[in-house]
């Protein structure tokens, strides 16, 4: 990350005009002991209710009719279902699963995406006391090999498996599913019971067995990502859902002010879409439009659609979808117009936003607006469903992770030569489901341990925040006993890359010098290229304009290099993309650095011995 002068960056927020928000900032008690530190808000966290599914008997109650969930239809023309329609919906669905045997021991698993049958579907378990488990849909039809899928509902055990689409979902379900899973489609095509069965059953004691849910009933069951070993099954209760929610609202009491509206595209099957962002919606009596698009060539024109016709009131996006947002923004005054008309707050999550993104975002804002927008971010994960801290102290930059939210208590403890931020509070898992217990997620204090590192923005006063200091378990040492900290340089490189870098590892375990095997984005390298667009993509990477490119990037990076610990002897672009099915990605994007490695382990001695450049190896000059 760029780093800025610590003074300085105090005064970020101050130093500009901003769009009126209410967001919380009650201050933060920072106490050492020893070699640890512990960090929690000065306010309290304050009730919440024990069912999440409380805020849908509610919202039915105060405001029947006003839309919880919509989406396009066949004809573009948006279908939505009332906070009273969805109550129903969820208790006939609750009342259909327990008919079928369906308990806390016999969970159900969605492998389909964001639909309004997903929804439903959700919903009704909840109400159940049934726990569900939205799968990755690319462990169903990305994966040739259904590994990821057979480990996940392996762990699971579902009773019923959900799927929108027969023809698509058919071939997974055959290769992992017993013959006595229930098998539940949209249409019920492929002999499969159609979703329509589920919504005709007759409600009989669903409503008594929905008050025996209680804080402690699973709710949902996350899979991690899988980005350092095979996925993690995440039982999260209702108490954890809830707090995490009151966390959230009493960060930014602005959702309680005016219901949110949120254009969402993010995944359910991952908690920042599934748990953070559809929980803000009913939590707060808000609407929540499912967004088709994504932010990846071909789909984003979705997304303008979408934001041309609705306006959001807080919106959420990976860096990606930002970086294309921003973009779209200079160029589209009717989608400046309806975007900007009432949205109050920007989230990023997923990983870092470069610099260079967020500066253009402020300017288009600014240019249209007359004022900025609060861009928010914070650390959380799936463990803890999923959020802990967010950025509202007084620093508004890339890398700044922020401050614990009421009820959440953070201790920064020495690993590895980092400090590694663990989390306790009511927010976090008691453990994994059907998890070895001898995994050391917790410390003898009870807080979980992340495996990721922070800093304090300025050790001269702790209470300003925390900024990310990247993933433990990536760090290595080279022959030379240098220790090189891999996220802040991985971070560096996609900030200093854009648009050129989808994502980097960072090589040189035991090795000389530090390598780099680059993923490209390849449609900004063709772009770059001015090759015809048949060109192989070997010959586009080999080209001269993208070869200056990266020599540019790797001078960039070597400016500022301090020593062998930051100094990349060399760079390899990979004209292959990175395989779900053999490790080197998650379903999210993610990048398991140690299996792309293991996995080209060839391409990485190929790079480290390289002494002259070849087509894809760029080698910076020797350091004097």
């Amino acid at each position: 990350m760029n780093q800025r002068n610590n003074t300085a960056a105090t005064h970020d927020v101050a130093a500009h005009r901003y769009r009126h928000v209410a967001i919380g900032n009650p201050g933060v008690d920072v106490v050492r002991d020893g070699e640890c530190w512990y960090l929690r808000s000065r306010e309290p966290l304050g009730d919440f209710p024990e069912r999440l599914t409380d805020r849908l008997v509610s919202g039915a109650a105060r405001h029947p009719e006003r839309w919880l969930v919509a989406r396009r239809g066949p004809n573009g023309e948006w279908i939505g279902i009332t906070y009273a329609q969805m109550l129903q919906r969820a208790r006939a669905i609750g009342q259909a699963l327990r008919d079928r045997g369906m308990s806390p021991q016999r969970p159900i698993a969605i492998l389909s995406g964001n639909d309004l049958e997903h929804f439903q579907l959700a919903l009704g378990a909840m109400y159940a006391g049934v726990p569900f488990a939205p799968i990755s849909p690319a462990y169903s039809i990305v994966s040739t090999d259904f590994g990821k899928l057979r480990h996940t509902l392996g762990l699971l055990r579902p009773g019923l498996v959900y799927a929108t689409d027969a023809s698509a979902y058919g071939r997974a379900m055959d290769a992992v599913l017993d013959d006595g899973v229930v098998r539940v489609t949209a249409h019920g095509d492929a002999g499969t019971l159609a979703f329509d069965a589920l919504l005709d059953t007759v409600p009989r004691d669903i409503d008594a067995i929905h008050a025996q849910v209680n804080a402690d009933t699973i709710a949902k069951i996350l899979f991690t990502s899988g980005s350092t070993r095979q996925p993690k099954a995440v039982p999260t209760t209702q108490r954890m859902l809830c707090s995490n929610q009151q966390m959230l609202l009493q960060t930014f009491p602005t959702f309680g002010e005016v219901p949110p509206v949120l254009v969402d595209w993010l995944p359910w099957n991952h908690t920042y879409g599934g748990s953070h962002n559809v929980g803000i919606a009913l939590y707060n009596g808000g609407t929540l439009y499912i967004d088709d698009g994504k932010p990846v060539a071909g789909k984003f024109e979705e997304t303008l659609r979408n934001l041309r016709e609705i306006s959001p009131t807080v919106y959420f996006n990976v860096p990606k979808g930002w970086e294309d947002l921003a973009i779209a923004l200079e160029n589209d005054a009717a989608l400046r117009e309806r975007f900007f008309a009432r949205v109050n707050l920007y989230f990023f999550g997923g990983a870092g936003l470069s610099q260079a993104a967020w500066d253009r975002l402020e300017r288009v804002t600014e240019a249209h607006c007359g004022e900025r927008i609060r861009i928010m971010s914070g650390l959380g994960m799936t463990e803890t469903s999923p959020s802990c801290m967010f950025t509202t102290g007084p620093i508004m930059r890339a890398g700044y992770i922020g401050l614990p939210a009421p009820g959440c208590e953070v201790k920064l403890a020495p690993v590895g030569g980092k400090l590694e931020v663990r989390f306790r509070g009511p927010n976090v898992m008691a453990g994994y489901w059907r998890h070895p217990s001898g995994d050391p997620v917790f410390d003898e204090e009870g807080y979980y341990c992340t495996g990721d590192a922070a800093t304090f923005v300025d050790p001269q006063h702790p209470e300003v925040g925390l900024q990310f200091d990247g993933r433990i378990t990536e760090d290595f040492k080279l022959s030379s006993g240098t220790f090189v900290s891999v996220g802040p340089l991985r971070a560096r490189v996609i900030s200093e890359g854009a648009p050129y870098v989808q994502d980097a590892v960072v090589t040189g375990i035991n090795r000389d010098d530090i390598g780099l095997m680059v993923f490209p984005r390849v449609d900004d390298c063709r772009r770059l290229s001015g090759l015809p667009p048949q060109t192989p993509l070997s010959d586009v990477l080999a080209s001269h304009p993208v070869r200056e490119a990266f020599s540019a990037l790797l001078a960039r990076l070597n400016a500022s290099a301090g020593g062998s610990a930051t100094y990349v002897a060399r760079l390899m672009l990979l004209d292959t993309p990175p395989s779900l099915d053999r490790g080197e990605v998650t379903d999210k994007g993610s990048i398991n650095q140690r299996a792309v490695q293991d996995q080209r382990a060839a391409a990485v001695d190929g790079l480290h011995a390289a002494q002259a450049d070849d087509r894809h190896i760029i080698l910076a000059p020797a350091r004097h």
